[in-house]
C-alpha cells in the first residue's frame, strides 16, 4: 500500500469513529427528552465543526419547543458552516408547531448529515432525506441504526401500527405468583424494584388498570421518586366496561394526574355521569368478552391522547387479556427471590396452548439485577424481528 492510499485510508477510519462516536453521543443526548418530548419522538442531535469538533448538542423540546437538529444548530451558531449533522431520526421536512427541520439544516449551512433511521412518520418518511439532498447536502443513512430503532421502539410501533407500545408490568415470586393465599400483594419485591417500576411509569404516557385491580388497591398510579425526577405525570387509565368503580379516590383526584376511563354501552349511566363530573374522560369503546375493546383502547390512547407507551399494571386477568389479544410489544417481570405456593394467585392468568409447540415465543433482551430481586425484559418474537 502506497503511503497515500495508506493517508487516506487513515483518515476514513478517522472519520468514521468520529460519526460513530458523534452518534453515540446523540442518542445519549436523546434519552434526556424520553419524558419531555412525547408525543413527539426524543431525537438527539450533535453538530461538528468542519474541522470535526464538536459544537453543539441538542435534543427534542417539548411538544411546540424546538426539535433536536435546531437546538443543536442554534448552539453551535456560525460554526455550523459546512459543518456535519449527526441526527438520530430523520429531520422533518413540513410545518408543524414548529417550522420544518430540513429548511433551517441547509440555512444554517450544513454541508452533510448523517441519519440514524428513517421516520415512518407519514408527515416525513423519507421526505426530509429527499429535501435535503436536492439541496445538495450530502446525507448518509443507517449509522448505529439498531440502537436508535430499540431506543426509540414505542414512537416507532405507535407510528407504523397507529397503537400506543403495551408494556405488561408484573412483579412476582419464583413459582409466578403476584398475590398470596390472604391476598396480599404488597410488597412481593423490594425497594429498589418498586422504584425502578415508578421509573418505568414515568417513562410511559399511560398507567392501565382494570375494575378489580382499581377497587382492590384504590391506587394514585403517578409516578413517583422517578430518577430523574418528572414533571408530566402519565394519564391514569381505568378499563371498566360496566361501571363497577366509583368515581372517589386517588384514581379520581385530578390533581395528581388526568384520568381517562373506558367503558362500554353496558356501563351504569349514572357511573358515567360521575366520572365525568369528578373531571375524567370518558371514552366509550365496543365490548370485548366481558370487558371493552383492547385495540380500541390502545388506538384511541395513541390517536386522542398523545400516548406512545402504555404501561398495563392491571392485575393477572388484564395481563393475560393482552397477551392473548397479542396487543404485548413488552413484559417487564420483577421476580423475587420468594415461593407464594400453589394457593397464591398466578401472574398471568392464560388459558394457555395445549401443547408445547403451541406456546407463544418471547425473547429475552435484558435482565438485570435491582436490589435483591431480578428484573427481565422480554419481547415477542415477531415484534423483536420487525425492528431489527
Amino acid at each position: 500500500m502506497s503511503a497515500i492510499v495508506e493517508i487516506l485510508v487513515n483518515e476514513k477510519l478517522v472519520d468514521e469513529q468520529r460519526i460513530e462516536q458523534a452518534m453515540g453521543l446523540a442518542i445519549a443526548t436523546a434519552s434526556r427528552a424520553r419524558r419531555l418530548s412525547p408525543p413527539n419522538p426524543w431525537v438527539g442531535a450533535v453538530v461538528l465543526s468542519a474541522s470535526g469538533e464538536v459544537v453543539g448538542t441538542g435534543s427534542t423540546q417539548a411538544p411546540g419547543g424546538s426539535h433536536a437538529e435546531v437546538a443543536a444548530l442554534l448552539e453551535a451558531g456560525e460554526l455550523a458552516r459546512d459543518g456535519v449533522l449527526v441526527v438520530t431520526l430523520e429531520p422533518c421536512n413540513h410545518q408543524g408547531r414548529t417550522p420544518a427541520c430540513t429548511e433551517q439544516i441547509i440555512a444554517a449551512g450544513i454541508s452533510r448529515v448523517f441519519v440514524a433511521i428513517e421516520d415512518p412518520d407519514p408527515l416525513v418518511a423519507g421526505s426530509g432525506i429527499e429535501r435535503l439532498r436536492s439541496a445538495g447536502l450530502q446525507v448518509s443513512l443507517g449509522t448505529r441504526a439498531a440502537e436508535v430503532r430499540e431506543q426509540l421502539a414505542p414512537y416507532l410501533h405507535q407510528r407504523l401500527t397507529g397503537r400506543a407500545f403495551c408494556v405488561v408490568k408484573t412483579a412476582m415470586s419464583l413459582d409466578a405468583r403476584s398475590v398470596a393465599r390472604d391476598g396480599t400483594s404488597q410488597w412481593i419485591t423490594g425497594p429498589e424494584a418498586r422504584a425502578d417500576a415508578h421509573n418505568l411509569r414515568a417513562d410511559s404516557q399511560a398507567v392501565i388498570i382494570g375494575a378489580g385491580t382499581a377497587l382492590a388497591d384504590s391506587p394514585s398510579l403517578n409516578a413517583r421518586d422517578a430518577t430523574p425526577s418528572t414533571t408530566r405525570q402519565p394519564n391514569r387509565v381505568l378499563l371498566d366496561a360496566r361501571g363497577r368503580v366509583p368515581a372517589t379516590g386517588p384514581l379520581f383526584d385530578q390533581s395528581i394526574a388526568d384520568t381517562v376511563v373506558f367503558t362500554t354501552d353496558s356501563a351504569d349511566a349514572e357511573a358515567i355521569k360521575a366520572w365525568r363530573a369528578a373531571g375524567a374522560l370518558v371514552e366509550v369503546v365496543e365490548p370485548q368478552g366481558s370487558g371493552v375493546h383492547l385495540e380500541q383502547v390502545l388506538q384511541l390512547l395513541s390517536e386522542k391522547h398523545g400516548v406512545l407507551q402504555a404501561m398495563v399494571e392491571g392485575g393477572a386477568a388484564m395481563h393475560a387479556a393482552f397477551i392473548e389479544a397479542s396487543l404485548v410489544d413488552r413484559i417487564v417481570a420483577y421476580v423475587a427471590p420468594t415461593f407464594l405456593g400453589r394457593d397464591g394467585r398466578l401472574a398471568f392468568d392464560l388459558d394457555g396452548p395445549s401443547t408445547v409447540m403451541d406456546a407463544s415465543k418471547w425473547r429475552i433482551t435484558n435482565t438485570m439485577l435491582v436490589g435483591s430481586d431480578i428484573r427481565i425484559t422480554l419481547d415477542p418474537i415477531v415484534a423483536a424481528e420487525e425492528l431489527s
